[in-house]
Parts: C-alpha cells; sequence; structure tokens
C-alpha cells in the first residue's frame, strides 16, 4: 500500500493509495481502488506517510482526501466517490484514470 504520486491540471500533485497490497508467487496483484489525497509536496514525505491511517474509515475527515476511484471493469467502467470535504471534477477523475490505467499497464513503474 505505498502511495504513488500523479500530477494533474499541471498545478494539482495527487497522492494515490492502492487500498491493497498483495503479493502472489512473487507477483504483485493489482488492485481495483485507489484512495486519492491532494498532496503536499513541501509537508509530505513518502518514507513518512501511514498508508493504513489514510485508509481508515475515518479518511473522510481528512482536510487533503479526495475521494476513492474504482475500477469496476478496467478499461471499460469506473467509479469515482467523493464522499470527503473535497471533489474532484468530471476532467480531473478521468485525467487520474488515464495515469492510474498508464501505471496498471506498465509494471516497470511499480515499486516492489
Amino acid at each position: 500500500m505505498k502511495p504513488f504520486y500523479l500530477n494533474i491540471n499541471e498545478t494539482m500533485q495527487i497522492m494515490v493509495i492502492p487500498d491493497a497490497d498483495a503479493h502472489m508467487d512473487g507477483h504483485p496483484v493489482l488492485t481495483y481502488s485507489y484512495t486519492l489525497y491532494e498532496a503536499n509536496p513541501v509537508r509530505h514525505n513518502a518514507s513518512s506517510i501511514n498508508s493504513d491511517r489514510l485508509l481508515a474509515p475515518d479518511k473522510r475527515k481528512h482536510p487533503n482526501y479526495l475521494g476513492t476511484i474504482f475500477f469496476d471493469l478496467p478499461g471499460k467502467s469506473f467509479t469515482y466517490i467523493s464522499d470527503g470535504m473535497n471533489e474532484l471534477s468530471a476532467d480531473q477523475v478521468q485525467e487520474i484514470i488515464d495515469k492510474i490505467s498508464h501505471y496498471r499497464h506498465n509494471p516497470q513503474l511499480w515499486r516492489l
């Protein structure tokens, strides 16, 4: 459950946390849901992020929480749930889906 970072709108950095991190026979198993936070590069250090805390039920109260994207049928059907204080636009969600899909299709980008 290591976070990775995406830039959208050329000005906004998003911290993406896969909701699962499982490995079978040494190969990663892709998750189907990703929790999103607006990243603050000055305050966030990837090694100090407590992913478990950011995936807890009270994540909705976090001021940088942006919601969760579910890959219902990867490449075909996606769901974005904005159940916190902040919401992404449809264009921002599409850009994030495109970038996560690129990440999913390129295993050399995965940090094992």
